[in-house]
């Protein structure tokens, strides 16, 4: 039970000030009762309980199977092996990823009424998908590159340069109605699901090579994995 109070502690800290400015505004500058206060309270303590349960569930499962996992390809030997692992890890997180289901729908939708595709479930559901297979592609390339650079020893700041002086270029020829959802989907795809098994796969990846330092190289594939959505999804808006 202990190791279960400080996850419930910390995410009670960490909701208090969201609480204490939604409370603010709602009775001191609307200077309005809260609607439905028990509802929003049996909510408030659903969110407690599901973010501590989550924190604790990523210390210890997520981030123990990949930082292992990471270690064991590179006691293997096998670059191909670690970059198709690499590129699963980041197209099966990203697929998996709640936030971008829920902009994927959102897009679909708004596109429909929009009249940039037809309004029937069929149409929307083909967009939405197309949408999320695009950018769970876009990361699974993300995290092979930022495998390569741990390997490599590649400086991250060209890496990051370069990629987004690609998405400024892109932004001028992109249909207007993609480029906001393209921005977006950088966003949400470095979400609950995506980051702690990257961040883990990239901290055990340096630590078992020589000369790499976890602190230096271990970080750096969530950038990646935010940048290459926006430039693969202005690409599919531009092919659509």
């Amino acid at each position: 039970m202990q190791p279960f109070l400080r996850p419930l502690w910390d995410s009670i800290r960490d909701l208090l000030p969201i609480i204490l400015v939604i409370g603010f505004f709602q009775l001191v500058v609307l200077q309005q009762p809260i609607p439905e206060f028990g509802r929003i309270l049996i909510g408030v303590l659903f969110v407690v309980l599901g973010l501590a349960l989550f924190v604790r569930g990523l210390q210890m499962g997520l981030f123990p199977i990949g930082e292992n996992m990471a270690h064991a390809f590179a006691r293997k030997g096998s670059v191909l092996w670690l970059l198709a692992f690499a590129f699963a890890l980041g197209f099966g997180t990203t697929i998996a990823e709640p936030a971008l289901i829920a902009v994927g729908n959102e897009a679909a939708r708004v596109a429909a009424a929009g009249g940039m595709i037809a309004d029937t479930d069929e149409s929307r559901q083909s967009y939405a998908s197309g949408l999320r297979l695009t950018v769970a592609l876009s990361v699974g390339c993300a995290i092979v590159i930022g495998v390569l650079r741990i390997l490599k020893g590649w400086p991250i700041q060209y890496l990051i340069i370069g990629g987004y002086l690609g998405v400024v270029i892109m932004t001028m020829f992109a249909p207007p109605e993609i480029i906001g959802i393209a921005y977006d989907s950088g966003g949400v795809t470095t979400s609950t699901i995506t980051v702690p098994l990257v961040t883990a796969l990239g901290v055990g990846l340096a630590s078992s090579i020589k000369g790499r330092n976890p602190m230096t190289d271990g970080f750096g594939l969530i950038a990646f994995a935010s940048l290459t959505p926006m430039i693969f999804v202005m690409g599919y808006g531009m092919a659509i």
